[in-house]
This record gives C-alpha cells, sequence and structure tokens, in this order.
C-alpha cells in the first residue's frame, strides 16, 4: 500500500463495517484479522476502480497510459519479522524515513495512536491547523515518492525507533492528563503505551534510550491508582496516598533505568525524566523528596532539550528546593514564549508560587486565567477550586509535552 490517505479510508470503511455486522451476527474469534481482511478487500475494490477510471480517461486520448505498479495493491510481506505485535509492527511501518521525524510522529499519532488533532497539538505546543497541514503535508510526500510500507529490519528498525518511542511517550502523556473531556486520566492509553514501551524493550534490547523510556512509563503509571479520587476528581501529587502507588511498577521502573545506566543511557532523553520520576518513586513521603536533584535533572534535560515546558518544570522543582522568589524569575522570562500563550500550564505554575508567597489576590486571579485556558474539565474544576481560595496543592511537576 503506497497511498496512506487511502488506507485510512479503507480502515475506516473496514470498522464501519464491524459495527453495521458484528451487532446483528456476533464478533468473530479473531476481530483483528476480521478487520484486517474488509480493509484489504476494500482497498482492492478501490484501487480496481481508479484502475478502471484511469483505463477510460487513456482511451479518451486525455491522458497517456499510466504504469500499473503505482496503484497495486499488494499486502506486506511480514512473514518471520521480529516484531510479531500487530499495533507495533504498524508504528514502525508508519515511520518511514521518507519524512520528518515530527511528521513521522503527528501522522503516527492520528493514524494509529488515536489522538484528535488538538491532542497532538497540544503535545507539540502548536495550533491545531499546524497539526492538520503537517499530516496533509506527509501524506502527499509519501504519495509522490511512491512509498512502499515495508517491514523494517536491521539498521531500518534503528533508524526508525527516534520516532517510535516518541510516538509512544506522546500516547502515554495523552493518557496521563487528558487534553479534554470529563475525566482527568486516561490509564488505557497509558497502559497501552507501557505494553508497547515493554515490547520495545524486547525487541531492542541494547538501544539505552529504550530502556530510559521504559523506566519513565514504568514510574509515572504506578501513581495511576493514586491520581483520581473516588469521586473521579485530580488527586495532586503531594496529597497522594503513596501506599496506593503499584510497588511493582516502581520496580520494574527502577530496574529499567538501572539498564539504561549500565549500556551508557544515563543522560538521554528519556532517562533524565525516568530519574526524575525515580526521585518521586523512592520519596516514602512528600518530605523525602530530594527537590534539589531534581532541579538538578531538569537542569540538565533543558541543555539537551531545550522546551518552555521543561522550563516550567524546572521552575517548580526550584521553588521546592530554593524557594518560590527564584522559581518566579525563571517564569518571568518565559512570559512572553510564543509555545505558551494559550496554554494553562504557566499561569497554574505562577498562580501556586504566588500563593505561597502570601500574595493571595494575584494567585487567585492566575489560578482564574488558567481555568478559563484549561481544556481538561476536572483539570478546570481543580482551578477554580484554587481561584477561590479553596487549597489544594500543586503536583509539583507539569506533564511534560517536550
Amino acid at each position: 500500500m503506497r497511498d496512506v490517505g487511502l488506507a485510512e479510508e479503507c480502515a475506516q470503511d473496514a470498522l464501519v463495517a464491524a459495527l453495521e455486522q458484528w451487532p446483528r451476527v456476533g464478533v468473530p474469534a479473531n476481530p483483528g484479522a476480521w478487520l484486517m481482511a474488509v480493509g484489504r478487500r476494500r482497498t482492492v475494490d478501490a484501487v480496481r476502480r481508479s484502475r478502471r477510471h484511469d483505463a477510460k480517461l487513456a482511451q479518451l486520448g486525455r491522458e497517456r497510459q499510466i504504469d500499473g505498479e503505482g496503484v497495486e495493491c499488494r499486502p506486506d510481506e511480514l512473514t518471520g519479522d521480529r516484531i510479531a505485535d500487530d499495533l507495533l509492527r504498524l508504528i514502525f511501518l508508519a515511520c518511514h524515513p521518507a519524512l520528518t521525524v515530527d511528521a513521522q510522529v503527528t501522522m503516527t499519532l492520528r493514524l494509529l495512536g488515536g489522538l484528535t488533532a488538538a491532542e497532538i497539538a497540544r503535545a507539540y505546543l502548536v495550533a491545531e491547523p499546524t497539526v492538520a497541514q503537517r499530516i496533509s503535508r506527509a501524506k502527499r510526500t509519501l504519495r509522490a515518492a511512491r512509498v512502499t510500507f515495508e517491514a523494517p529490519s536491521g539498521d531500518e528498525v534503528a533508524g526508525r525507533l527516534p520516532a517510535v518511542l516518541r510516538v509512544v511517550y506522546l500516547i502515554f502523556n495523552e493518557g496521563y492528563t487528558a487534553t479534554a473531556g470529563d475525566e482527568w486520566t486516561r490509564p488505557d492509553l497509558c497502559y497501552e503505551a507501557l505494553r508497547l514501551a515493554r515490547l520495545v524493550q524486547q525487541l531492542v534490547p541494547n538501544e539505552p534510550e529504550v530502556h530510559g523510556l521504559a523506566a519513565l512509563l514504568e514510574l509515572q503509571a504506578s501513581r495511576l491508582p493514586a491520581r483520581v479520587g473516588s469521586d473521579g476528581a485530580p488527586v495532586l501529587l503531594e496529597q497522594q496516598n503513596r501506599a496506593r502507588w503499584d510497588r511493582l511498577l516502581i520496580g520494574r521502573g527502577i530496574d529499567a533505568l538501572r539498564r539504561a545506566e549500565e549500556r551508557g543511557g544515563a543522560y538521554g532523553y528519556y532517562a533524565l525524566q525516568a530519574a526524575i520520576a525515580a526521585c518521586h518513586a523512592r520519596a516514602a513521603a512528600v518530605a523525602d523528596t530530594d527537590w534539589a536533584r531534581i532541579a538538578e535533572l531538569y537542569g540538565i534535560l533543558a541543555e539537551l532539550a531545550p522546551s518552555p515546558v521543561v522550563e516550567l518544570n524546572r521552575a517548580v522543582a526550584v521553588s521546592r528546593s530554593r524557594g518560590p522568589r527564584a522559581a518566579l524569575a525563571i517564569l518571568d522570562r518565559l512570559a512572553s514564549e510564543p509555545a505558551l500563550r494559550g496554554n494553562h500550564l504557566l499561569p497554574s505554575v505562577r498562580g501556586d508560587l504566588l500563593e505561597r508567597l502570601g500574595r493571595r489576590a494575584e494567585s487567585r486571579a492566575e489560578f482564574a486565567r488558567a481555568a478559563d485556558l484549561a481544556r481538561n474539565a476536572a483539570e478546570r474544576d481543580l482551578l477554580l477550586a484554587r481561584a477561590t481560595g479553596e487549597r489544594a496543592v500543586s503536583e509539583g511537576t507539569p506533564r511534560s509535552d517536550s
């Protein structure tokens, strides 16, 4: 298949067919294989229609005879491939080197990750139209290059790995703090991303950043049971019952971080974030948190991958280790950052710092502004509560979308 747009349409047709037929005849024993077969048939039909249309045009003399190779639909030969998982294999296929890494990730998140344009836009701190344009350009590029999607192997797997890791990371991030809707978290996305990260660990066991990403997701996922109360309201880090943190996942995360460090990846993008998460995981109580070390790690991360969100995270850590005044100086430098314009993170962090300085009126105004910008209902309610003076404790580490 060489036309991503056509593949997307045929996959949607297969899902519609399933919604129409399965309620009447029952769900097949292998739903994935059923959808794949229907999608393939729809694709073949579409290609045949296209070829008949082209032939008729040629007969009318309005264009020369085209080479059928460019429209022939043939299934990818994946027999014996090391990537046994269907979704992971498709992610590797979609992250094609004909595209830039950002284009690979954006298109894959949309087509396979199930993320909306708004969710991808928040991940990249860009406007939604930018995401739509990026996807359209990616499809045109693939079509113009007559790209054949085949399972990568050897060096090809290594070449696509950064984009694949990015896809998995951003899927998890969307699950950890949802962009919109009524629920603050989407655990299904988190656990699916964690499953994929573990599979990549098995596929590329000697790559340190693979273990760094797995460590980060294991450690972050360990907090999921404690992040939402029985009423569905967010429970922020300092308020969480740490007895509810999943110790098995923490152990797996610490082990994966050790493997990343042993392979020379201690200062990789994901390993650094995992080391930050490990600081929280190792603290038996809030007071035991090594905020100085967290601030230091965020400083290293900011040098490795400069980002306004990383700076926000660093500001929070600095506020805990050196006081809120030192952190406000960092926020002042971020005030004119275009990527944070219209984002609720900056005023929410600023509101917390001002509250800790006793500047209550300014703090409440910042929380109110953050609530106006927040698109997630649970997060908006939390910010409104702080704007009206109800006590809530800042989580300390805003979600990193960089």
